[in-house]
């Protein structure tokens, strides 16, 4: 059996905090801006910072499954870890951006927009899914 809470959980994460959607903390000249979808190295940092927080309250200390078998009681931070590290990859504007603004895909350009949220989340879906039901990674701690 297959659980799909940490899936659910992690790409839920990923779309409301990809900064700039809707809220990029630090903004780019207020503390806090509104769905401005621009982002920053570190806007990606405390957004990632969030996400790590949330995702471990989620897998960790509520466990969140959805699957019909009873999980053991040992903490897994496979999936925490994983999708902390595929949240800082995937920010659209960090590394690349698909599609970009002007061109089919940019690399660094530290802006996003609609169309590569909903392309990286679907990109971000799909890796975390295979690493996590297909290949089964696990960091059990007791």
């Amino acid at each position: 059996m297959s659980d799909w809470g940490p899936v659910f959980v992690a790409v839920v994460l990923f779309i409301l905090l990809t900064p700039g959607l809707l809220i990029q903390i630090p903004g780019r000249s207020k503390f806090v801006e509104f769905g401005n979808f621009q982002t920053s190295g570190v806007s990606i940092l405390v957004h990632s910072v969030i996400y790590f927080t949330l995702i471990c309250i989620f897998l960790l200390a509520i466990g969140v499954h959805i699957c019909n078998y009873i999980q053991k009681k040992m903490a897994d931070w496979g999936p925490v870890l994983i999708g902390v590290v595929l949240f800082v990859l995937l920010q659209p504007g960090l590394l690349f951006q698909l599609p970009g603004h002007s061109r089919p895909m940019e690399f660094g350009s530290m802006k996003t927009n609609g169309k590569a949220i909903a392309v990286h989340t679907l990109i971000f879906f799909a890796v975390y899914a295979i690493l996590i039901l297909a290949v089964h990674v696990h960091i059990y701690t007791g």
